[in-house]
């Protein structure tokens, strides 16, 4: 590489790798506050909240790494017009078009990256945290009870209470709250249970049966005053653990492999989005060259409102056209990439505008 070009490169580079700190930085804020309010509502343990914070931040990087070289290329060539350095590097016969020597060296590694994110890192994570969170929250809500604290199942449905347990898991003076009005053929009833001992069996499992010794069940149908009680020895409640956490089908869950060789729209939709998010880099950064040239006197930031817009439209196409490819309201064959074309014949547009194939280059005169 020419003194230029490294010169360039570093000044972008060292640019990229500040802004996509502070942009990780940023979500990452959002994403810890949201997972300690799901780590505090179901108790999930110190391991899996950071385990959770590390796998779902991965995530990110696919959408703060483009839109980071982005701003980058646009800080770094702002930096050089605002400070008259493109003036005496363009006086030496480098036109816009060569600015992505440089450039492109650091677009395609970052590329590269994002191929080995997108394709194969970020869906085990993803895959990874899943799992991690279903395991969490079925330890949460369906692991051992304890004393002296509500405890509910199935959506609010039943609602256990002890007052103690011994060192055999044995639950004492129980109560249980059970709302069967959704219930067909339940005529809108309810049933409490009172019993002085019981187990829970099964615990943490996706099927398990609380068992009730020595009470009584009340059931009947609130404000009709018509209740009948039921003295038993022994009873059981079953409780049936749900999906947490979506379907383990989800298109963003599976393999790149899967992805090929399914035909659902849905999972050609991941698939595209996935081959978009380095194409996605590459093409923003056809645009940033352009629209980082600056006029005489004019501020350093003064095209980063019009970057910002440009990249706004950019990724609502792309999220719109996603949508239609999962809609299966456009072919498969036409996707995503028709907003690609776009955007990269506006980036070519621009540049043979700034630099017009009959306009002579300036030369540098030796002194």
């Amino acid at each position: 590489m020419r003194t230029l070009d490294r010169y360039i490169f570093r000044e972008v580079a060292v640019t990229c790798i500040a802004v996509t700190v502070v942009l990780l930085v940023i979500l990452l804020s959002n994403q810890l506050a949201r997972v300690l309010s799901q780590a505090a509502a179901n108790d999930f343990p110190r391991e899996v909240v950071f385990a959770l914070i590390a796998l779902t931040s991965a995530g990110y990087l696919t959408v703060i790494v483009p839109i980071g070289f982005y701003l980058s290329i646009m800080l770094g060539l702002g930096r050089l017009y605002h400070e008259s350095e493109m003036a005496a590097v363009q006086s030496c016969g480098v036109g816009p078009a060569g600015l992505f020597r440089p450039i492109g060296l650091l677009g395609v590694l970052i590329a590269a990256l994002l191929v080995w994110l997108s394709f194969w890192a970020i869906p085990n994570a993803t895959a990874r945290a899943q799992q991690i969170r279903v395991a969490a929250l079925r330890e949460a809500q369906f692991g051992a009870l304890e004393p002296g604290r509500f405890r509910t199942f199935s959506a609010g449905k039943i609602v256990f209470y002890a007052e103690r347990v011994d060192d055999n898991h044995i639950l004492y003076n129980v109560n249980v709250f059970v709302d069967r009005t959704e219930e067909p053929g339940s005529e809108g009833k309810m049933e409490i249970w009172v019993a002085t001992r019981a187990e829970q069996r099964g615990a943490g499992q996706a099927e398990q049966t609380f068992v009730l010794y020595d009470g009584r069940r009340y059931e009947g149908v609130p404000g009709s005053g018509e209740f009948r009680v039921i003295q038993f020895a022994e009873g059981g409640i079953p409780i049936r653990l749900g999906v947490l956490g979506g379907p383990s089908s989800k298109a963003q869950l599976k393999s790149t492999r899967e992805l090929l060789q399914s035909s659902n729209p849905v999972d050609a939709a991941e698939l595209q989005w996935r081959i978009s998010t380095p194409l996605l880099a590459l093409v923003l950064m056809v645009l940033a060259v352009p629209l980082a040239r600056l006029r005489p006197r004019q501020g350093r930031f003064g095209r980063v409102g019009i970057a910002i817009l440009v990249y706004f439209l950019y990724s609502q196409l792309m999220a719109a056209a996603r949508t239609w490819v999962e809609s299966d309201t456009v072919p498969g064959f036409v996707g995503i990439w028709w907003v690609h074309a776009i955007a990269l014949c506006v980036g070519l547009w621009l540049l043979a505008r700034d630099n017009p194939p009959g306009k002579p280059r300036p030369v540098a005169v030796p002194a």
